[in-house]
């Protein structure tokens, strides 16, 4: 009997390595580096945990740099970033657009399925969902970063600005607790807002968003990315 032919999905990194790659491109297209410390914090695990895992990325290539201390995806660790990223987020679109998931309960549905998905399906998802530039959070697939880049988090916008609320970033997605926050005050993507008020000096800020007035700690509102309304 002959073996089977080998799958496109064969030779892509284990689910854990993409979990890592998807954080580093982040991390990368966001500041320019990639930092063990951060790394280690939204992946939840140990520095020790971190280490060894750059280690075996270091040796299969999709890292360099690490011996270092200066961590850089290889051209074949930005293209399996890239790639996992796509998946993840058209699968966002698909619980969104087809199976009518709130946009903000998609983020760990999609985060089981990704790592499945073929090329040859990642294509035709691509295609049916009519060509996204971002996910359902208002993120940038990869090769459409330019169209976030003059977004500005909510807690540098002055008090009486109104506002689009156009993304909530990816670090916030994993905060399951936060997430439910948002879906439950509206504060998602095209939705309007009235900046009441902003306290650097408590950290907090207030917004009038629909019939409902809501306070945000600057640790969530950073992740909160708006247009100025133009009067």
């Amino acid at each position: 009997m002959s073996r089977p032919k080998q799958s496109d999905t064969d030779s892509r990194p284990t689910h854990t390595i993409e979990d890592y790659l998807m954080t580093m491109h982040v991390m990368e297209r966001d500041s320019g580096k990639i930092v063990a410390a951060r790394l280690a914090e939204m992946m939840g695990v140990t520095p020790a945990t971190v280490t060894m895992t750059l280690r075996r990325m270091q040796r299969d290539e999709w890292i360099s740099g690490h011996r270092r201390r200066e961590i850089h995806l290889t051209e074949l660790g930005r293209e399996a970033a890239r790639s996992v990223t796509r998946r993840h987020m058209l699968t966002e679109w698909l619980l969104v657009k087809i199976f009518k998931f709130p946009i903000f309960e998609t983020h760990d549905e999609a985060h089981r399925i990704e790592h499945a998905i073929s090329p040859k399906l990642e294509e035709r998802m691509y295609e049916i969902l009519g060509k996204p530039e971002l996910c359902p959070h208002g993120n940038p697939l990869p090769g459409n970063e330019a169209l976030t880049k003059d977004w500005v988090s909510l807690v540098d916008i002055p008090v009486g600005a109104e506002v689009i609320i156009r993304r909530v970033h990816e670090f916030a997605e994993d905060n399951q607790e936060l997430l439910a926050f948002l879906g439950e005050k509206k504060i998602a993507p095209e939705k309007k807002a009235l900046i009441k008020e902003n306290l650097p000096f408590n950290q907090t800020l207030t917004i009038e968003i629909g019939d409902g007035i809501v306070t945000l700690g600057f640790a969530a509102a950073k992740h909160i990315f708006v247009e100025i309304i133009k009067s």
